[in-house]
């Protein structure tokens, strides 16, 4: 079900300009920034259903970013898909230790990103029930 707010989080704008045209034509409510810190700030504030984080950007890695969030009670449960280039194996298991529920690596398909998105928020619903 859209509707949802979705922070983006990535420092390329051509990557937020397709990322938030992609989720606002499914309905969601796209909040965006471009470093760590704004990341940070905004997911404290407006508190969005999820967040799709970069790894590189300026001020706070997303790396960072996703541990705080997970590591604090008010804000752990929102889900984290982390849509990053750093596609070594052990960028994952980073990724996936510091709280990313879902690791997607650049280049990507749009419609997976949408697919993968609407999974999370639906898996995210479910175990709130």
């Amino acid at each position: 079900m859209a509707g949802e707010k979705i922070l983006v989080v990535d420092d390329d704008p051509f990557i937020i300009n397709l990322v938030v045209y992609n989720l606002e034509q499914e309905g969601y409510k796209v909040l965006q920034a471009t470093n760590g810190l704004e990341a940070l700030e905004k997911a404290r504030r407006e508190k969005p259903d999820l967040i799709v984080l970069d790894i590189m950007l300026p001020k706070m890695d997303g790396y960072k970013v996703s541990r705080i969030l997970k590591f604090d009670k008010k804000y752990k449960g929102i889900p984290v898909l982390m849509l990053t280039a750093k596609a070594q194996e052990v960028d994952k298991e980073t990724g996936m230790e510091t709280g990313a529920d879902i690791y997607m690596t650049k280049p990507f398909e749009p419609e997976t990103l949408i697919k993968k998105v609407r999974d999370l928020l639906d898996r995210t619903k479910g175990e709130k029930k």
